[in-house]
């Protein structure tokens, strides 16, 4: 069992991630150009999407995530899942530079910055 500490650093650590899928500059930087000091790509932040957001979704109200929050974070792991399916991100052969150009993944990039808003996330300099 988890207490409030750990809850909050695993929510602050899954916000942190949806902002690396809200931030067209960060991914056009580390993720297609590569220009650190960040190690990152598009597979990594789909990955850790799922495999961070599994709990905190299931259990959204042990991490005093609202309903509201809530539902907005069901839609972004809804159509992450969409595209990770229809583009099979998790494959070598595509261009990430194609992929976040693809009118679906700046629809995630919108939806991402919903949910960081609602949130009222501030990433740590």
């Amino acid at each position: 069992m988890m207490n409030k500490k750990d809850k909050q650093e695993n929510l602050e650590a899954f916000i942190k991630n949806i902002s690396r899928l809200s931030d067209e500059k960060y991914q056009e930087r580390v993720w297609v150009r590569v220009e650190g000091p960040e190690c990152d790509d598009i597979d990594d932040a789909v990955c850790d999407f799922f495999d961070d957001g599994g709990h905190i979704l299931e259990n959204y109200k042990n991490f005093e995530i609202t309903e509201a929050q809530h539902k907005l974070l069901i839609t972004l792991r809804d159509k992450l899942n969409n595209f990770k399916h229809d583009y099979h991100v998790y494959s070598p052969y595509k261009s990430t530079e194609k992929l976040i150009q693809l009118p679906e993944w700046k629809e995630i990039r919108k939806l991402s910055k919903d949910v960081i808003r609602s949130f009222n996330f501030q990433q740590k300099k």
